[in-house]
């Protein structure tokens, strides 16, 4: 099926992002939802080719807004970035994810700046939903799986490089508050129509909510490359969960954080502000081995990427089916919560109304879940790609 084609998906249970409708229909017309309702199809689409979903869940097209890598290729790395880059796509599109950023991690200025201005082709065209910064200004102490060497402080000067080099390409960036000219860094990121996101920081509790005074609204994977939790120092953690004025990012593949604390980050800030990402890097969908994330050399064993110097957590092989399925069979978070995580959530973020939903005018973007929260088809724009 192609994007001009018109037909109905029926007998499944409609997922829309505002209702679920069982034993359902949904109309595609044009590449767009062009209507959804239970029953009967009606007489003005009842002659129209059907796709059989009876037994399955029918949901909006997966959104991932923190993702390195997958099918053996990295954003931002190869010789052609841009066949790397479509590499990546396809990979993560074949699990579901029909909306995603592309992450980079911490490279010398001119080689982001190269990536950026790239990979903002791939924007413009509707491939990616933008582009992500993580790094180079995070803390030395919390780097993971960044380069120390290439890690620097925020200045004005650096973020105009970066974000004004295709402007409005960069859709987030990751920043440590806490560094020098931190807070004027978020105020920056932000002027530019970037979301500023808290990660890889030294950040107290008191610093964590100054950086939200500022502008800072998302938190990259969190637990993660930031203090833990103390009971007489709370660190960043508690006052992100806590603040309605942050959308906390969670890697939900059982290495990442635990599944108790997955379900407790998930219920403590609640529908709406929490956001399953993959922070996948090349290994995604494809076998262990050794890959580069960047510069540095990552082992991936038994699906974990680990740095080969340090053993610092080097993203995940993580794609969000996966992640969908791991928080509603082992972390216990129920289906309907777990999927406004990786559907409507995260285009929130991305002030994105026309994907992330099944309604009436988004983009026909539908992922077909058997009952095992296994990936059985996947259209975007109504095309089939599996």
């Amino acid at each position: 099926m192609t994007n001009t084609e018109t037909y109905v998906i029926t007998g499944g249970t409609v997922h829309t992002g505002q209702r679920v409708v069982r034993g359902g229909w949904l109309a595609v017309a044009d590449g767009l939802v062009a209507g959804v309702g239970e029953g009967e199809v009606p007489p003005d689409w009842s002659d129209l080719p059907r796709v059989d979903a009876t037994g399955h869940q029918v949901v909006p097209g997966f959104v991932d807004i923190h993702s390195h890598g997958g099918g053996g290729a990295a954003f931002g790395a190869g010789s052609s970035i841009t066949d790397s880059a479509r590499t990546v796509i396809a990979t993560h599109r074949s699990h579901g994810t029909t909306t995603m950023i592309a992450s980079l991690v911490t490279q010398p200025m001119q080689v982001l700046r190269e990536a950026v201005e790239v990979l903002a082709d791939l924007v413009e065209a509707g491939d990616l939903a933008g582009i992500h910064l993580e790094g180079p200004w995070l803390s030395p102490l919390h780097r993971g799986a960044h380069d120390p060497n290439l890690l620097r402080e925020p200045t004005i000067e650096d973020i105009d490089f970066l974000l004004g080099a295709r402007p409005g390409a960069v859709k987030v960036v990751t920043i440590a508050p806490e560094l020098p000219g931190g807070l004027d860094a978020v105020r920056r990121i932000v002027g530019h129509g970037a979301i500023a996101a808290i990660g890889h920081t030294d950040a107290d509790a008191a610093m964590a909510t100054a950086s939200v005074d500022a502008g800072v609204t998302l938190a990259t994977h969190l637990f993660n490359a930031m203090l833990p939790i103390h009971h007489r120092a709370p660190g960043p953690v508690l006052a992100l969960l806590e603040d309605p004025r942050v959308v906390v990012e969670v890697v939900a593949d059982g290495v990442h954080l635990h599944p108790i604390t997955l379900e407790h980050a998930a219920r403590s800030a609640g529908v709406g502000r929490t956001v399953f990402v993959t922070d996948a890097m090349a290994a995604a969908g494809v076998s262990d081995g050794e890959y580069l994330l960047g510069d540095l050399v990552v082992d991936v064993v038994d699906g974990v990427a680990r740095l080969r110097e340090g053993g610092s957590i080097a993203g995940s092989t993580l794609t969000l089916d996966v992640a969908l399925r791991y928080a509603t069979t082992v972390a216990g978070i129920p289906f309907e919560d777990a999927l406004a995580a990786v559907t409507t959530t995260p285009a929130a973020v991305l002030g994105r109304t026309d994907v992330g939903n099944l309604e009436p005018g988004a983009r026909a973007d539908v992922v077909v879940l058997d009952e095992t929260v296994t990936v059985r088809d996947v259209f975007r724009s109504g095309e089939r790609l599996v």
